[in-house]
């Protein structure tokens, strides 16, 4: 069977294309061996912040007392929780899935597939074959090789989601933003949780001003982290796990019931049977792409978690985006992305561009500014101080290199600074527009008048 195009896999990038291609006219295969809607709706963003909601409202139950509110006890149904998460993702995977199935030019393959050449892939006992070719397979967390890790049973971040019962103590092997969500989140609903990062700083991609807050926030939730910590192996116990570690040269071990691995991802193409099609992998497994997301292979794109050039719903939406302006002559690129994205601990973080160790390293001469969240009113009417806000800017265009929001609305607040980015605007245009009072935004133009030379 010969198909206009045909997609594999049906996360953000995959099932966009598929309702842009077929509306076209065009004949379209999509397969799809899992849930159909990929990480994001079925594992990741949407399961992941329905959790974070509830831990927020028990958060915020509990101190009710600091506004003069009396709430009494506070206890979580942890397993009504759990239900609103498979709420959520049932609605969002079902409004997808029901949409797909309505196109009339569209045949959906509930089959993991695989390349049979360059142009023909296996779904199943059958195989089809196209001129265009989109993977968009995402990843997939990555099992790190710790000593009795096979022998013991551990989470990762599709299991944790089918939870029964609220664990006891959760060890987080981890200090990611992944690794940091759940802990912060289990120990919101009673959880002892700790966090094992063997970095000297959790957050790896932030700077160390940002790493260290968040550090403070974690601490002060009642969350155990250990930096600087390897983790030299794992062993089975009646109650649970055992993990044993090394901090600083000294070893000592941590027993809890459950064990969450939230050390990375790996990408989803070890099993598409790529050398059999010619396409190139780099050395993590991750699909080579140009410019424009195609492969080494004319007439096969990579979109999404699987190229290694995003790991986001974002990321991936966007290139499915390029993928259709480059089809109808435009030009598109991965390259004109800026780098954005959210840490979804409470308060969040929103990144975008370069950090301050990026900027440093650019060469580039830089104005910076530092405003901590405690001098922001809105966030000392709230009692939610933790974070701060940094900004960079080119300090001979006079357009922003990049900037990071910890805090309260900090994933909503960057966007002011995303868009002026892409529209290649100077900061004096924030700095001289009136904001509303009061707001957390309304500090990013007194932050932009007291930027200094980066020391």
């Amino acid at each position: 069977m010969k198909y206009d195009a045909i997609i594999i896999g049906s996360g953000q990038a995959g099932f966009p294309l598929a309702g842009a291609l077929t509306s076209r006219g065009w004949k379209v295969a999509l397969a799809e061996g899992g849930n159909i809607g990929g990480t994001c709706i079925n594992t990741g963003c949407s399961p992941t912040k329905t959790i974070i909601a509830s831990a927020r409202a028990a958060h915020i139950a509990r101190r009710g007392a600091d506004f003069g509110v009396q709430t009494g006890a506070i206890t979580v149904d942890f397993a009504k929780v759990m239900a609103r998460k498979e709420k959520i993702v049932q609605q969002f995977r079902g409004g997808v899935e029901g949409w797909l199935t309505g196109i009339e030019n569209l045949t959906i393959y509930r089959h993991f597939a695989s390349f049979e050449g360059s142009h023909q892939v296996r779904v199943g006992d059958q195989v089809i074959e196209s001129d265009r070719i989109y993977i968009n397979t995402g990843a997939r967390s990555f099992i790190p090789p710790i000593p009795g890790i096979t022998d013991v049973p551990y989470l990762d971040n599709v299991s944790i989601l089918q939870l029964e019962n609220l664990p006891k103590h959760l060890i987080v092997i981890g200090g990611g933003y992944i690794g940091l969500e759940y802990a912060q989140a289990f120990r919101r609903f009673g959880s002892e949780v700790t966090v094992i990062e063997m970095a000297p700083q959790i957050m790896g991609r932030e700077d160390a001003d940002i790493a260290q807050a968040a550090l403070e926030l974690m601490q002060s939730e009642g969350v155990q982290v250990l930096i600087k910590t390897k983790t030299t192996g794992v062993e089975k116990t009646d109650t649970g796990v055992r993990v044993n570690v090394e901090t600083e040269g000294k070893s000592h071990s941590i027993e809890g019931s459950h064990l969450l691995l939230a050390v990375g991802r790996k990408p989803n193409s070890d099993t598409l049977g790529l050398d059999k099609a010619g396409i190139q992998i780099d050395g993590r497994g991750y699909i080579m792409v140009d410019d424009h997301l195609q492969t080494n292979v004319a007439g096969v794109w990579a979109l999404g978690d699987v190229n290694g050039r995003g790991a986001f719903t974002h990321t991936s939406w966007n290139d499915h985006e390029i993928a259709l302006d480059n089809l109808d002559g435009g030009d598109r690129k991965l390259s004109d992305r800026i780098p954005v994205y959210g840490v979804y601990i409470d308060p969040p973080v929103g990144r975008v561009g370069m950090s301050e160790q990026d900027a440093r390293a650019s060469g580039k001469k830089v104005l910076m500014g530092v405003k901590a969240m405690s001098n922001v009113s809105r966030a000392l009417e709230r009692d939610e101080t933790t974070g701060l806000m940094k900004v960079l800017v080119d300090a001979e265009s006079g357009q922003f290199l990049g900037a990071a929001i910890f805090g309260i609305g900090g994933d909503e607040i960057v966007h002011s600074i995303i868009d002026l980015m892409y529209a290649k605007a100077p900061y004096t245009i924030m700095k001289n527009a009136v904001h509303i009072h009061p707001t957390v935004s309304e500090l990013l133009p007194t932050l932009l008048g007291e930027l200094k030379p980066l020391a």
